[in-house]
């Protein structure tokens, strides 16, 4: 073939070769169109309310793609996220964990910072809305401003599940308010050991006490499955946590190990039927193990137990990084818990590490697609019936309202305060006190938001100072005392000479967690001090304990004419002058058994040679 033919060859070749790329070009495009058409005409069948959820969720998953599925059981954290990475890794979830906050840390940053990133989602090609939660354990406790209501073991010694219910409403709106929709609380947890660092947070040592608050504070922040409401307006996603028996660690260690046999452990399970009953859609799975194995990889236990037994059909969520614990090789790790049936993974800093790696997994057939879709359908599934595919957006006219923190708000905490003391001493019926005493008020815990707090405010751990707008103990004895009363105020507990009464504020650091696990559970040396200092005067004194749990206390008592237990009451430090000085009757009773030593520890009240210092139950009680 001559040059002149060969030219004519390729010319022809050439030709061909671009008409068929645009005929190419033509099939993308109109496929490309149709697409959009299709996911449009999908994102009506998600809004189609006509629909039962489970046939809007099957329609949403059958259009999925590996990646926007794997990006669903992902929940990052808002110090490692950008709202963008919503839309460039299908996030399914944002969490901010104790002590991340937005700059400033107000209500109105929070709700932006929220609509931001749902609007990111929003612009994916699904539309899918991310779910967004936050540990707000005792009221939205990590934004500044918000109503910090009394840890769980002081609101168990109200007994009142109406007040608790009352509680989870406000918390629920303060928590919608800022654009949140998930709360992961209430704790189930069955306290069993005075020396775990998560005492406070559950309601008691009895499975019926913890029973009933936890269903009145759920129904309180979610409503009932037959309301309306559900999930919805000013009510929020709830979270059963940590699943199972978190409570009952041998040594009271945290995230430890839980030694029971399986007859043993449905003590622990028992609050969960009841919660599952009454709604739960979310539950947290535990840090612990169960007799050497940790729950986060225990099939047995999250998916033949949790989802089989008792047909939990809402999601189940890792705890904060916890699947690393399963086992020391990250791949493993991965893959141990989404089999065991983990849905939704708390990987708040290696988030795009767990998507490769769960990517891998399942294309190389070590996790099935199918349970990929039914973690994925758990998540979906929960999500519509929250509504969030109808209005994925906050009402931000409850911002305008000004509710959050709100003086109304604020009455329904200091209710829960005053509700939650626990009288154990009063000798010579020394209390309620006159109000036109002169008085001597001590110990720098008496004046002081963060102390009386404790952990979960505003930081993970919680921190002394006023870190957040509230009533002091002190401040509240100065606005219920009458105008001849004369009220002096000691850091150091010197000058209590010539008073009519002192009273002694004493109690632990603030904590959270494993930081607050501790073998001695007596009183700091500061205290000591103060105490010895008071003394001297033989003024009658009335000390005031400010703790997350029982302190050893045995020796100490018997030079205090009154014993307050007032556990961690949060910021409305004026429940408690309400008692102090008869307003209002002391009427709480003791969550916890009061024990007499360390070497009581663990003490229960169903024990066979039970013989603490103050029973279960117990408190004394004022007209």
């Amino acid at each position: 073939m001559n040059k002149k033919n060969l030219l004519y060859v390729l010319s022809g070749f050439i030709i061909i070769l671009l008409i068929g790329i645009i005929i190419v070009y033509d099939d993308e495009e109109q496929e490309r169109d149709n697409g959009e058409l299709a996911e449009s005409d999908t994102r009506e069948t998600e809004l189609d309310t006509s629909l039962s959820v489970e046939e809007r969720v099957e329609n949403l998953l059958s259009r999925m793609t590996l990646e926007e599925k794997i990006g669903q059981m992902v929940q990052g954290e808002i110090t490692t996220t950008r709202p963008k990475d919503v839309k460039d890794y299908y996030l399914g979830s944002i969490l901010n964990g104790g002590g991340s906050t937005v700059s400033p840390n107000t209500p109105e940053k929070w709700l932006e910072t929220i609509i931001e990133y749902q609007n990111m989602a929003g612009s994916t090609r699904l539309g899918i809305p991310i779910i967004y939660g936050i540990d707000a354990v005792h009221g939205n406790n990590n934004v500044y401003g918000a109503t910090i209501f009394p840890h769980n073991i002081g609101l168990g010694a109200t007994r009142d599940k109406e007040l608790v219910k009352r509680i989870g409403e406000v918390t629920a709106m303060e928590v919608s308010t800022t654009g949140m929709h998930w709360n992961f609380a209430p704790v189930l947890a069955i306290p069993q050991d005075e020396r775990w660092g998560r005492t406070y947070e559950g309601y008691g040592e009895s499975k019926e006490l913890v029973t009933e608050l936890s269903v009145a504070y759920l129904e309180g922040i979610q409503g009932v499955p037959s309301d309306k409401d559900f999930m919805h307006g000013t009510k929020i996603i709830g979270t059963a946590k940590h699943w199972v028996g978190d409570g009952a660690t041998t040594g009271g260690i945290d995230q430890g190990n839980i030694i029971l046999t399986e007859e043993e452990l449905q003590y622990h399970i028992e609050p969960y039927i009841s919660a599952i009953e009454a709604g739960a859609r979310t539950v947290m799975v535990s840090y612990t193990s169960w007799n050497g194995l940790k729950t986060h990889g225990d099939h047995y236990l999250v998916t033949e137990v949790l989802k089989g037994d008792l047909g939990f059909d809402g999601l189940v969520v890792s705890d904060w990084n916890a699947h690393e614990q399963v086992h020391p090789e990250y791949e493993e790790a991965v893959k141990q818990s989404v089999l065991a049936g983990v849905d939704l993974f708390m990987v708040p800093d290696s988030w795009k590490e767990f998507i490769d790696t769960l990517t891998a997994l399942v294309e190389a057939d070590e996790v099935p697609i199918s349970r990929i879709d039914d973690a994925v359908t758990r998540i979906l599934r929960v999500k519509m019936e929250a509504r969030l595919f109808e209005e994925p957006f906050p009402d931000e006219t409850l911002m305008e309202e000004g509710t959050f923190g709100s003086e109304e708000h604020r009455e329904v905490a200091r209710e829960a305060v005053r509700k939650s003391q626990v009288l154990l001493k009063n000798e010579g019926d020394i209390l309620p006190l006159s109000k036109d005493m002169d008085i001597f008020v001590a110990g720098i815990k008496g004046d002081d938001i963060g102390y009386q707090s404790g952990g979960w405010t505003i930081d993970w751990q919680g921190s002394p100072g006023n870190i957040t707008p509230g009533t002091t103990i002190l401040e509240g004895i100065k606005n219920i005392v009458s105008d001849d009363s004369i009220i002096t105020y000691s850091e150091d507990g010197v000058g209590a000479e010539g008073h009519d009464v002192a009273i002694v504020v004493i109690g632990e650091e603030p904590y959270a967690e494993m930081f607050g696990d501790a073998d001695d559970l007596k009183l700091s040396e500061e205290d000591m001090r103060l105490l010895q200092t008071v003394q001297q005067t033989d003024i009658p004194m009335v000390v005031i304990l400010l703790s997350g749990r029982p302190l050893i206390i045995t020796d100490e008592i018997e030079h205090w004419d009154a014993f307050i237990a007032s556990w961690l009451p949060g910021t409305e430090g004026h429940g408690v002058a309400d008692v102090l000085f008869g307003d209002y009757p002391f009427s709480g009773e003791l969550s916890m058994t009061w024990p007499k030593s360390m070497e009581q520890i663990p003490i229960h009240f169903e024990d066979d040679d039970y013989d603490p210092l103050f029973p279960y139950g117990f408190g004394l009680k004022t007209d």
